[in-house]
């Protein structure tokens, strides 16, 4: 059985992840619109990504005898002023998330919640590796430039990242038994 003080906790991450779920499917439509086919395809990704964290959550809450709650969310922007202010909020929202999932392993410790603890391991990994991924475009940006013209190759750098991910997905889909 969860406490009441970890359901909120993790209630209040699932309310997290949904927004990060909207903002990335705002910057696709973004991205969509100002023709970074790339960039879209990337926030895409993203978005259903967080949804998929939040959905692990919803699930887990309810496996231990807790209320997950569906959340009201705020409305993401729709303009962002650049493709580099774009990953940058990208970026900072990681690190907003990374916080709080440090913020929920910090309770599981106060609270001698050891199965809410394993559960979250996998999240603390997945925030390193989204904040590397992030810091790695921002690295990218900052060596193409992002001038008008620069844009494009940012594009294509971001595209390169689809490919890469498309196709270790498909690795980890092979491997998975009975596929």
């Amino acid at each position: 059985m969860i406490s009441t003080k970890m359901e909120a906790a993790l209630n209040k991450q699932i309310e997290l992840e949904c927004y990060a779920s909207f903002l990335y499917l705002a910057m696709a439509s973004w991205c969509d619109k100002e023709g970074f086919e790339g960039g879209a395809k990337f926030m895409h990704r993203q978005s259903e990504e967080e949804r998929d964290h939040m959905l692990r959550i919803f699930h887990y809450i309810s496996e231990v005898d807790g209320h997950a709650l569906v959340p009201a969310v705020k409305k993401p922007p729709k303009e962002f002023k650049s493709a580099k202010a774009l990953y940058q909020q990208v970026y900072e929202h990681e690190q907003k998330v990374t916080k709080s999932i440090n913020d929920v392993v910090a309770l599981c410790y106060k609270e001698n919640d050891y199965s809410t603890l394993n559960f979250l391991q996998w999240y603390v990994e997945e925030q390193r590796e989204e904040e590397a991924l992030m810091r790695s475009i921002m690295d990218r940006i900052k060596l193409i430039g992002d001038g008008p013209q620069s844009l494009f190759f940012i594009d294509q750098e971001i595209d390169k990242i689809n490919m890469a991910e498309e196709a270790a997905a498909a690795v980890a889909a092979a491997a998975e038994p009975g596929a």
